[in-house]
């Protein structure tokens, strides 16, 4: 159902008490810079902006590696990025890694709540949701210049 790392990170969240979820949750939005360009790589697709339900700009950078077509996920985020974002940036990463574009885009966002809690998700539903779609979106593009290439 979820790629095989995010599995893991789902299945470790989903039976912590809220305020537990809450720590851990803290603790992965300080691993957000590893996430994170770093200098020499090159990406398929690079997407940079800042849209209306985000506090600051963030940038999601694909990379698909060829023939085994891995995606691996890099994200820039600004300084004024919420920590819940950041916490959900390093959690994606790192639960993405690996899989190919089709999966990624395969991933239902029902995991969204087993890692966060329901509290945070009343207050802020948006935040929780945003970089998962715009990793989603960049593995469209992705795809849609693969077909348009092949």
């Amino acid at each position: 159902m979820y790629p095989p790392k995010l599995a893991e990170i789902v299945e470790f969240f989903d039976f912590l008490p809220e305020d537990e979820k809450r720590e851990n949750l803290i603790a992965y939005a300080d691993q957000a810079a590893g996430c994170g360009l770093k200098e020499g790589e090159a990406y398929d697709l690079e997407d940079v902006r800042k849209d209306e339900e985000c506090t600051d700009t963030v940038g999601v950078f694909l990379k698909v590696a060829p023939g085994t077509r891995q995606s691996h996920f890099r994200i820039n985020l600004g300084p004024q990025v919420q920590t819940l974002t950041r916490a959900m940036t390093a959690i994606l990463c790192k639960g993405l890694d690996g899989a190919t574009p089709e999966e990624v885009m395969d991933v239902p966002q029902d995991f969204v709540p087993k890692i966060v809690g329901g509290q945070l998700i009343r207050i802020r539903s948006q935040t929780v949701y945003y970089i998962l779609t715009r990793m989603k979106s960049a593995c469209k593009v992705w795809l849609n210049r693969e077909r348009a290439a092949g």
